[in-house]
């Protein structure tokens, strides 16, 4: 099995190593231009220092901003220029009255400053309500032309997406959360030898994935400082690019249904896939451990229905010819009450 931070740096690793070109070169940009500016002469030293400490300061800056999203950023600039236009209009209102041209300059300076902070806090508030904003147009990402497919963590350590997608099941782009990631990376480093075997694995499938052939997979930079839940991130992100979410974990499942995203559960298709039985209908079961009520055994199917057989305790360990009584279909899956066959 790989090693997990061997996968992930694989998967990183050239994103780094161009933003480090991009900020050498930045700054090297900056040196030559502060020696430039001050002249040949002995000052250049001086102005190419200048240069590369202010390239320095922006960068620092940069990486400050890193946990600032694109569509925040693009939320105040949307709400900046609305202030703008609205300080526009109000300035000119005033023009009409007899105010002097200096107190009219000091009016409109204070109302642009007000109307750009004002537009820029209510753009970042409702940053999800531009249809509201501008009525009849919605915001849209420019690859919102194809479906998008989130996975979460419970679905990648599952494994069955990797048969999935082999089947050519998905349609369009899956996506894999950098804040899932980097949780299935601290799975993988836990102390826990089971969790650590679990988070291995999930690298391990993650990293089959993205080498199968014809699949469109991408690693998404957007993460939310303001919560640290992968579940509640995970529904945001689902938000922003109208996608769906592919999961096996139940309550991810309903807190996403209920706030209007669509889900993807395996579990529910493989339960959907299951063959259907009828009471009366006969099968032959291996009957392992005893059931929960008295006298009751249970035994299973090849897909892993459990099954339900009435006064068959003492026959744990056979095989038995039994009869169908009833299905109960529940939220964890399938049970099928039998009775001996006789």
């Amino acid at each position: 099995m790989a090693d997990p931070p061997r996968i992930v740096a694989g998967i990183e690793g050239g994103k780094k190593m161009n933003l480090l070109l991009a900020r050498i070169l930045f700054i090297l940009g900056s040196a030559v231009i502060g020696y430039q500016a001050t002249g040949f002469g002995g000052n250049g030293l001086i102005g190419m220092a200048i240069g590369a400490l202010a390239a320095l300061i922006m960068i620092l800056i940069e990486v400050g901003l890193r946990k600032v999203s694109v569509s925040g950023l693009s939320s105040a600039v949307f709400g900046l220029i609305l202030g703008l236009i609205m300080a526009k209009l109000v300035g000119d209102a005033f023009s009409l009255a007899p105010v002097d041209a200096g107190m009219l300059s000091r009016i409109r300076v204070g109302l642009t400053l007000i109307f750009c902070y004002l537009g820029m806090v209510m753009a970042l508030r409702g940053k999800d309500e531009f249809n509201i904003i501008i009525p009849y147009v919605r915001l849209r990402r420019q690859d919102q032309s194809q479906d998008v497919i989130l996975l979460d963590t419970s679905v990648i350590i599952d494994g069955r997406i990797v048969d999935i997608c082999k089947t050519r099941f998905l349609g369009g782009k899956v996506i894999i959360p950098k804040f899932v990631l980097r949780e299935l990376q601290q799975i993988a480093d836990s102390t826990d030898p089971i969790k650590r075997q679990r988070g291995r694995r999930g690298l391990e499938i993650l990293n089959t994935i993205q080498n199968e052939p014809g699949m469109d997979i991408a690693i998404h930079e957007q993460d939310f400082s303001e919560t640290s839940e992968v579940d509640a991130k995970l529904v945001l992100l689902a938000k922003l690019l109208e996608a769906k979410i592919l999961t096996v974990d139940f309550n991810l499942n309903r807190v996403a249904s209920i706030q209007g995203i669509k889900v993807l559960n395996i579990n529910e298709l493989a339960n959907a896939l299951k063959p259907v039985v009828f009471p009366g209908e006969e099968m032959q079961i291996k009957l392992i451990k005893e059931g929960k009520e008295h006298n009751q055994a249970v035994g299973y199917l090849d897909d892993g229905t459990m099954v339900v057989v009435e006064d068959a305790r003492r026959l744990i360990g056979q095989d038995v010819k039994v009869a169908v009584t009833s299905v109960l279909q529940t939220q964890a899956g399938r049970m099928i009450f039998t009775k001996i066959e006789k």
